[in-house]
């Protein structure tokens, strides 16, 4: 799915913050944030409106050793301090059905002679929204299997994805493709009920082999 065109907002969070209630959620430790970012311009994300979980990169160093040693190395080498940065902060998120390392190997892949990227470090929180209301969908279904196909894209690798939008929320780091070892349509159904419950605010598509799951800011299905 694609994103309209907005005006240009500098990103940063609203200040506004209460706990999703009722529904048996509140024990998610959830809370409903709003973040927006810029018009989608070649330097810029889209204006993008998510409800989740607050985090933030200053988080405390990793306890558990997460192993990255079947990254590609020359990936590895390019994304520099970013990487032991980007991954202590998926770690930080605590989730419990999604390791970092399955997050981290979801962008170091390529297309030909062009390769994924991390996202920017001023995107970082958004997918850390996405990631909860996945590690949530898998809890409900009691699953603990779970392989992320995608996550951030870059525009230059979206651009030979195929079938990918040009204006992808991929490349807004606020959207993921996922696949459990059950029936793709049992889990867009899943994260639907869930959305509807007030958890997140977000698009969800359902392919016959994975599922797409975001937090733009509004409701719409696929």
């Amino acid at each position: 799915m694609t994103f309209p065109e907005f005006p240009e907002i500098s990103d940063g969070l609203i200040g506004r913050r209460q706990v999703i209630g009722g529904l048996s959620l509140a024990g998610l430790g959830l809370l409903a944030t709003s973040a927006t970012a810029g018009a989608f311009t070649a330097n810029a994300g889209p204006k993008v409106t998510v409800r989740g979980p607050v985090a933030t990169s200053a988080a405390p160093q990793m306890t558990q050793r997460i192993d990255l040693s079947d990254l590609p190395p020359d990936w590895a080498r390019n994304q520099g301090s970013l990487l032991t940065e980007y991954t202590r902060y998926i770690n930080n998120l605590k989730l419990k059905n999604i390791s970092p390392a399955q997050v981290i190997k979801a962008h170091a892949k390529n297309k030909g002679s062009i390769w994924n990227t991390l996202p920017p470090k001023m995107w970082w929180t958004r997918m850390g929204y996405t990631l909860r209301v996945a590690d949530r969908v898998a809890q409900e279904m009691n699953v603990t299997d779970v392989e992320i196909i995608s996550a951030y894209r870059c525009p230059a690798y979206n651009a030979h994805c195929e079938g990918a939008k040009s204006r992808s929320w991929h490349q807004a780091n606020v959207a993921v493709d996922l696949k459990f070892p059950i029936s793709a349509s049992k889990v867009a159904s899943t994260a639907r009920n869930l959305r509807d419950r007030g958890l997140f605010r977000g698009g969800i598509g359902g392919y016959w082999n994975f599922t797409h799951i975001d937090t733009r800011g509004e409701n719409i299905d696929w």
